[in-house]
Order: structure tokens, then C-alpha cells, then sequence
């Protein structure tokens, strides 16, 4: 049978990685929920910039790859930071919305949560290219978010939107621009903190280990009034949207998928962190291969990420009889 796509969806991820230096619990747990698909998943602790495990190092460092719709909460911050929309501000959006909505009007937590092309595609043709080149610039998109990490590309931002489909297709879909999973976990990492953009340090040596300390690359000011209805959307995305395979009664996840294609490969994306008040995980997800692979599939090996690291702190907490009662995030 004919197929499009000619990048397996299959491969042994970790081969060829060198983990010394990680939290080898982590990378088990990271290991053993990508399985044998073709990925990569970042883990990173977003109070301080420190990458806890890279799985295939190569995918992750040494190539930039679309985004998707993972582009969509940098381009929300923007239009909310430059008022072009408030939390409440309705555009329309595709006729599927009436599926989840009973309207195609939708706000930007809705949008989020089922990854709306059009609406996003109106904000960025609202924005226009130079103010959402401003803001990913900012996050740090077409530079290295690592701090002497060797073999980490700096992926691409264009100097133009693309000749077709213009800035629109760039907000909704990230066309023309490159990104590593390594400078996605950055991203996130400061939606999820509170606005603080960390060079992501990837400590190997037990020296380098014993004298880790936080390096803050800049303070995105003026985001932090908005990044709450962000992370609103984030979780409704997990709670009943694209990401939904990532919920967790046991903890909340916040998220946002991503699929499109290139190069003859399907790619699916998952940026995610956990926890809100002071987030534990950013954890990042890209497959890469054929049908399989799109966003919500990654959600799904991110949730399977989540759900074993909380359990080995809970079997570690029980085992010294310190074991908090689970908190409850209902479904709407």
C-alpha cells in the first residue's frame, strides 16, 4: 500500500544516547513511555533551567522541526499582551467547533484547548509578522536555548512570513519556522514558571552537577498578567481538548498538542509542565514517522511519563509513611 510518509514510526529511541549525568529515575520512566516509537522527550525542571533527561539526544539538539500548533501559546501571549484580544474576546473558528461548543464563536482558552487553525490564523493576520517575530524572538525561537550544550542547533525563525499562506499559517501552524524539542522545553518552561526564560543547563560531570546554579536568560516582563489564561487553556486542552490523553486525576498537566507534516514525516507534538503554584515537570514530546504520529498521541506518551513519576514518588513517600492524600481535578 501506498503511503506518504517515509520516516519509520519505529526505532530504538535511546540508542546512542549518553545519559551520564541525568536523574537515571527519570530517564527509565522517559525510556519506557516513548517504548520503540521514533521521538524524543525532554524533561526539565522549569524552577531552574536544569535538563534532568534527554532521550535521543540526536533528535533533540541537532535539527529544528515545524512546531505546529505548538507555536499557538506564544502567539496567544502576544495578542493578549498587545491587546488585540482579552481572555473573553470571541472570533470565529472552524464549523467543528460546533461539536464542542454549539457555536463557531470560540474565546482562547477554547481555541487552545482544540487547536483552532482559523482563530489562530486571525490572530497572527491581526498581529501581523513583526510583532509575532517579536515575541518568538523573545522566547527565543531561531537561537539556542542551552548554555554550552554541545551539537544543539539554534533552529530557524524566518526574516519573512512564508509566500503562501503568509503570517497566518506561521501563528496557526508554525510554518517556515525550526524548532528543537531542547528550545521547546525552554519555552514552556517559562509559560510554566511565571515568565523567567532559563538558559537550559545540561550539568554531566559530578563538578558540574555539585555547582549547578540557575542562569536566567531574560525576564519576559509584561507577560505575566497573561499567562494564566494561557495556562487555562493548556489545561482545558488536557481536561476535555486535543491533550486529553495526557489527564490525570492524580495530578494536573497542562499542555498543548501539535501535528502537521514535513520532510515525508508526520511529526506530533506534546509541550506540557505539571503542577501549578510551582511546576515540577516541563516535559516535551516529539514523534516523528508516519500515520501514527500526531499530538495527541505524544499527549499520550507524555501522560504514561507523568502518571510513573508519580507513582515512584508516592511508592517512595508511602514507603517512609508520608503519603499525602491525592488531589481531585475534576473533568468539565
Amino acid at each position: 500500500m501506498w503511503s506518504p510518509w517515509s520516516v519509520s514510526s519505529f526505532a530504538d529511541p535511546s540508542a546512542g544516547d549518553n545519559p551520564v549525568g541525568e536523574d537515571l529515575s527519570i530517564r527509565q520512566s522517559a525510556v519506557e513511555a516513548l517504548g520503540d516509537l521514533n521521538g524524543s522527550i525532554v524533561v526539565v525542571d522549569p524552577n531552574t533551567g536544569r535538563v534532568l533527561t534527554m532521550v535521543n539526544q540526536k533528535l533533540a539538539l541537532s535539527s529544528g522541526f515545524i512546531p505546529c500548533s505548538t507555536i499557538k501559546p506564544i502567539v496567544a501571549l502576544a495578542a493578549l499582551r498587545e491587546g488585540i484580544i482579552s481572555r473573553n474576546t470571541k472570533l470565529a473558528a472552524e464549523p467543528r467547533m460546533r461539536y464542542y461548543y454549539g457555536t463557531s464563536r470560540i474565546d482562547l482558552a477554547q481555541a487552545l484547548a482544540h487547536s483552532s487553525n482559523e482563530f489562530f490564523a486571525k490572530l497572527g493576520e491581526m498581529l501581523g509578522f513583526e510583532r509575532v517575530a517579536r515575541y518568538a524572538r523573545e522566547f527565543g525561537l531561531g537561537q539556542r536555548a542551552g548554555w554550552h550544550i554541545p551539537d544543539e542547533s539554534p533552529g530557524v525563525f524566518p526574516p519573512a512570513p512564508p509566500r503562501v499562506g503568509g503570517v497566518g499559517l506561521l501563528a496557526s501552524f508554525g510554518q517556515s519556522i525550526e524548532v528543537t524539542p531542547l528550545q521547546m522545553a525552554a519555552v514552556v518552561s517559562a509559560i510554566a514558571n511565571g515568565g523567567t526564560l532559563y538558559y537550559l543547563q545540561y550539568p554531566r560531570t559530578p563538578d558540574e552537577i555539585a555547582h549547578f546554579a540557575p542562569k536566567v536568560r531574560r525576564v519576559l516582563s509584561g507577560l505575566e498578567p497573561y499567562l494564566a489564561d494561557v495556562r487555562q487553556g493548556m489545561a482545558e486542552a488536557v481536561l476535555d481538548g486535543t491533550a486529553r490523553l495526557a489527564y490525570d486525576p492524580d495530578e494536573q498537566i497542562f499542555g498543548k498538542t501539535g501535528t502537521c507534516s514535513e520532510n515525508g514525516a508526520r511529526l506530533g507534538w506534546f509541550d506540557s509542565f505539571s503542577s501549578q503554584g510551582k511546576p515540577k515537570y516541563t516535559v516535551v514530546v516529539m514523534l516523528r514517522g508516519g500515520r501514527l504520529m500526531f499530538g495527541p498521541h505524544a499527549a499520550e506518551v507524555a501522560g504514561k511519563l507523568y502518571r510513573d513519576l508519580l507513582e515512584r514518588v508516592r511508592a517512595g513517600t508511602q514507603a517512609r509513611g508520608l503519603l499525602p492524600p491525592a488531589p481531585d481535578f475534576a473533568r468539565h
